[in-house]
């Protein structure tokens, strides 16, 4: 466990991953329950009515319910503490379940594309149209309690996976409520109202599948918010002692912070005085930047601070060429 005291508190770096965690299969389990009852009813419904349209949004619904289960899987094995062999912990887990969340909503908008394609080809007639609607409606009211309480508690804790599912659901209530435009329209006499109604739902899920795919993307990538550097530098800079930030780097684990700092600092400095100097700035850090696990801090000698004054440009060692390290 890596704590520091300073102004008679310390930071956990555990501690706070396994609230996080809880708070985030808390979310899960309401909207699966939520979704999975939501999906059980269209489900009923679509079979009685023949709506297409109501069909592709019920398959939605159940392939949003089925994402639960990698999330679920992702916040069990972010409990565990790090160990050898993974020593910087499980947290890239949560990106994978991102993934896979990704991939279950491209394959609900498959099928749901083809069942709307299918009917335009051979298209049947729709019934019990009351019945469509009221279902059309539900589906709205349960996506939307859904988005809320996954975007909630993914903001909270910081995790791309939960946020992009509650950005899904969200869309996932707009649609629920076009299936009463095709309602609308098979009951004017245009009966191809379903099926298109149907495509419109598919579209709007690969617009889902592509904003999302980009977020969790970017993150198992190690890609960051341009802004969160900024951040870092800001807190740093003001540390009594530390003269510049040459170097920052961060990464996303799951929803959890990595960084690693160079500072520049005065060179007649002992070590016991510079490691303080960078013990502070790591305490800063983590006050200024909520979803920061960690800081790694290397303070350097100013006039040598930063990684291109820690390459080595050329030796030679073994039964190895001259070669360099940067």
């Amino acid at each position: 466990m890596d704590s520091h005291g300073a102004g008679g508190h310390s930071h956990v770096v555990i501690d706070p991953k396994i609230a996080s965690t809880r708070r985030g299969m808390q979310a899960i389990f309401a909207s699966l329950a939520l979704l999975g009852a939501t999906a059980a009813l269209q489900t009923v419904v679509s079979i009685l009515s023949g709506s297409v349209a109501l069909l592709a949004d019920t398959l939605h619904n159940f392939g949003d319910a089925a994402t639960a289960i990698p999330l679920w899987i992702a916040f069990t094995l972010l409990r565990r503490k790090p160990s050898p062999r993974f020593s910087y912990g499980y947290g890239r887990v949560e990106d994978l379940a991102g993934l896979a969340i990704v991939l279950t909503i491209l394959a609900s908008a498959a099928v749901a594309g083809y069942e709307a394609l299918d009917r335009l080809l051979q298209p049947r007639p729709v019934e019990h149209l009351w019945a469509v609607a009221a279902a059309s409606v539900v589906g709205f009211a349960g996506n939307a309690w859904v988005a809320v309480i996954r975007t909630r508690a993914g903001q909270a804790i910081g995790s791309a996976a939960l946020v992009a599912d509650g950005q899904h659901a969200r869309t996932d209530a707009l649609t629920s409520l076009g299936v009463l435009l095709g309602v609308a329209g098979v009951a004017l006499g245009f009966p191809l109202a379903d099926p298109l109604v149907g495509l419109l739902i598919t579209l709007a899920i690969l617009r889902i599948v592509w904003d999302s795919g980009k977020t969790i993307l970017t993150r198992m990538l190690d890609g960051v918010e341009p802004e969160l550097l900024d951040e870092v530098r800001h807190a740093a800079e003001h540390v009594e002692g530390v003269r510049e930030v040459t170097e920052v780097r961060l990464r996303w684990l799951g929803h959890w912070l990595h960084a690693e700092v160079n500072l520049a600092l005065d060179p007649s400095l002992t070590l016991a005085e510079a490691h303080a100097i960078a013990v502070e700035a790591r305490h800063q850090l983590l006050h200024h930047l909520p979803f920061l696990s960690n800081a790694v801090i290397h303070p350097d000698p100013g006039g040598a601070s930063g990684e291109l004054h820690h390459g080595i440009a050329e030796h030679a060692h073994d039964e190895w060429p001259a070669h360099s390290h940067r």
